[in-house]
C-alpha cells in the first residue's frame, strides 16, 4: 500500500505525517512537496521581473524543499520516500495520487494561514472533491 501525504511544514501537516505512520504502519509513505509558483507569485518582490529571477526561485524553493522532506524522513522509523513536484498544490496532488498508484491520500485541513488561505481557496476542500482515492483529512 502507498499512502501520499502532502507536507508543506505547517503543524498540521506534520500531524498527517503521525497519523499516515500510525494508521498505515506496514505501507509506503510519500511525503509530496508541491512548488507553487501561482502562490509565490503573490508575494513577488519587485525584481521577480528580471531576467532569471524564477529559476533562481525554482532552484531555491525545490532545495529547501527537500531538506524539509529530509528532515522528516530522518525523524521516523517507517517507509518513507519523499517527491517534490511544480504546480498548483491541489491540483498537483491530485495528479500525483492518479498517476504514482497511491491508495489513500493523508492531509492537513489547511497550511496556509490568513489572507492568501482565504484568496487560494481551500486545497484539502478540492483534493477530497477530485480525488478518485480515500482521502483521510488530519484537524
Amino acid at each position: 500500500m502507498r499512502v501520499l501525504v502532502p507536507y508543506d511544514g505547517s503543524d498540521l501537516s506534520e500531524k498527517a505525517v503521525e497519523h499516515a505512520i500510525e494508521r498505515y504502519d506496514d505501507a509506503e509513505i510519500v511525503l509530496l512537496y508541491v512548488l507553487d509558483f501561482v502562490g509565490a507569485g503573490y508575494d513577488a518582490p519587485p525584481e521577480a521581473s528580471l531576467p532569471g529571477y524564477w529559476a533562481d526561485w525554482y532552484e531555491d524553493a525545490e532545495s529547501s524543499g527537500r531538506e524539509m522532506l529530509e528532515a522528516v524522513r530522518q525523524r521516523y522509523d517507517a517507509n518513507v520516500e519523499t517527491e517534490t513536484v511544480l504546480g498548483r498544490p491541489a491540483r498537483a496532488i491530485v495528479e500525483y495520487a492518479e498517476d504514482n498508484d497511491v491508495d489513500a491520500v493523508v492531509m492537513g485541513s489547511h497550511g496556509r494561514e490568513g489572507v492568501s488561505r482565504v484568496l487560494l481557496g481551500s486545497v484539502a476542500e478540492t483534493v477530497v472533491r477530485r480525488s478518485p482515492i480515500p482521502v483521510t483529512v488530519v484537524r
